[in-house]
């Protein structure tokens, strides 16, 4: 097993050497050029600041959020010939037409698949009207309300992950997993004899990973030998060492789907770290749900659009999506979502920004980073100010130094407005949900950073008065005392840290 685990860094290792070899040869050459047209090189540096104006008045007229145009800009006029070229590799959306051309195609024989039922619809606005409205809005970006769901609320990645194997083995027809980092490593290995095993037995497996976010803990080897066990196996935008603008745009996503009636996702993705069999960063935390009954549907869609939109190759998603019999015990209301940075729809923020601006007594989130925009941080400020409870949970101990370091730069505005901020004592704190007045919350894998609101792929729960919602109250509150209230520290900032900070979160946006 060790063996193995070092032969896959070695590769992983191997593949990044490949590629920055391949960008340092780009730079070299450019440097090459450069140096035998000096001769013109001050027509090309007025060239370049005229291209640069240009593209900048261009970003600012667009419809687009006010901190990512002030760090474009601010780049173009700082450093124009990489403001360009970086601005080309990953900051046109419209760059990404062929992939949007192919998400399309697999979107609209779907979108007749999730219909809403009038009668949970109205049950909900008699309910509730604030959260009728929400529904409305998810509903006008293709996902229904459900009923007749059961949900299971997990406070760890290891009671997760056990209840997934537990289903897994129970599958009958099909089983789908989708998720941004798979390490075939201890914590994959006994999900990988169950899926071989369902597979012998004619269940259809298929199983859906990114490559970025799992590069270092699999190759392409990987995808070989889930073929051989009769596993069906497919990668998310493949990692290549040339210009590729959809790099920036990765599969964030956790799914799993057991023949249609179990589902599950959360915070967690298969690999070591996130159950603690190995703990580079303290002790891990994590959460997820368990979905049984109809809202498993929702799921189900968000995955095999994803599948065909790689490769299509499904014919009748009707083989997928068939009735499925359940009386569920709880009668609370259950919406699964997805975010998509190709429709230019910022779901995940929208449904946040919503919970928190219904927020009465109090809104706990957790999040693992806080690198937010200015009407996010406006939303909980006022949301604080009115008398609102908020607390928020970032990590302890970091994964990403300087991810940490703008995340900790958003405190002293948050806290002057009375948000109390926590960090997570033990360790790393992965888990990204939302909980407004014991009786709203949300559970997924979109974090309160740039990347899950505007770039990644990603999905979530929304829940209204499910008993799990209980499980997650309590769960907070088993947290808190496990934190260390950072407010008082980040009143008084000395003069370079704040410097520091105002530089880090200037360029936010990018990272």
């Amino acid at each position: 097993m060790r063996s193995r685990q070092k032969e896959n860094l070695r590769r992983g290792m191997g593949r990044m050497a490949f590629v920055g070899i391949s960008i340092l040869l780009q730079v070299l050459w450019l440097l090459g050029l450069i140096w035998r047209l000096n001769g013109l090189s001050v027509l090309f540096a007025v060239g370049a600041e005229v291209l640069a104006l240009l593209l900048a008045v261009r970003i600012y007229s667009k419809p687009q959020n006010a901190a990512v145009k002030t760090s474009w800009i601010i780049l173009l006029m700082v450093s124009p010939v990489l403001g360009i070229c970086l601005y080309a590799l990953c900051g046109r959306s419209g760059a990404n037409w062929l992939m949007r051309r192919r998400f399309q195609a697999v979107q609209e024989p779907l979108a007749d698949k999730l219909p809403q039922d009038p009668a949970v619809k109205e049950a909900l606005e008699a309910a509730d009207r604030s959260a009728a409205n929400q529904a409305h809005y998810l509903r006008s970006c293709g996902y229904p309300v459900y009923g007749n769901t059961d949900v299971e609320y997990y406070s760890t990645a290891e009671e997760g992950i056990a209840a997934q194997k537990e289903a897994l083995r129970k599958a009958e027809h099909f089983i789908f997993m989708e998720y941004h980092a798979i390490e075939d490593s201890v914590s994959f290995q006994e999900i990988k004899e169950i899926l071989a095993e369902k597979a012998r037995q004619g269940v259809e497996v298929r199983l859906f990973y990114d490559d970025m976010g799992s590069i270092g803990f699999i190759n392409s080897a990987f995808v070989r030998r889930m073929r051989a066990l009769g596993i069906q196996c497919r990668v998310f935008n493949p990692l290549l060492p040339v210009i590729n603008v959809f790099m920036n745009n990765r599969d964030h996503r956790k799914i799993t789907v057991v023949d249609g009636k179990v589902g599950f996702t959360g915070g967690y993705n298969l690999a070591d770290e996130y159950f603690n069999l190995v703990q580079p960063y303290g002790q891990w935390k994590d959460t997820g749900l368990k979905l049984t009954g109809d809202a498993v549907r929702s799921l189900t869609v968000m995955f095999l659009e994803m599948w065909n939109a790689m490769e299509h190759g499904d014919s009748d998603y009707n083989t997928y999506l068939f009735p499925q019999p359940y009386a569920a015990r709880e009668t609370g209301f259950v919406l699964p979502y997805a975010d998509s940075p190709l429709d230019n729809e910022r779901v995940g923020e929208y449904v946040y920004m919503n919970i928190i601006k219904n927020a009465q007594h109090r809104l706990y989130v957790m999040t693992p980073y806080l690198i937010l925009d200015d009407e996010m941080t406006l939303e909980l400020s006022l949301a604080a100010r009115r008398g609102v409870d908020v607390r928020i949970i970032t990590p302890g101990i970091p994964d990403k130094k300087l991810v940490y370091k703008v995340t900790r730069s958003y405190y002293a505005a948050l806290v002057k407005n009375g948000v109390r901020v926590f960090e997570y004592s033990p360790g790393f704190l992965h888990a990204k949900m939302m909980l407004c007045d014991d009786h709203t919350a949300a559970v997924g894998t979109i974090n309160l950073d740039y990347r899950s609101l505007y770039l990644h792929f990603e999905n979530s729960v929304w829940l209204y008065k499910c008993s799990a919602i209980r499980a997650i109250a309590a769960d907070f509150a088993d947290t808190f005392p496990q934190c260390r209230e950072v407010t008082e520290k980040y009143r008084a900032r000395s003069g370079p840290m704040r410097f520091g900070q105002c530089l880090l979160r200037l360029f936010a946006p990018l990272m």
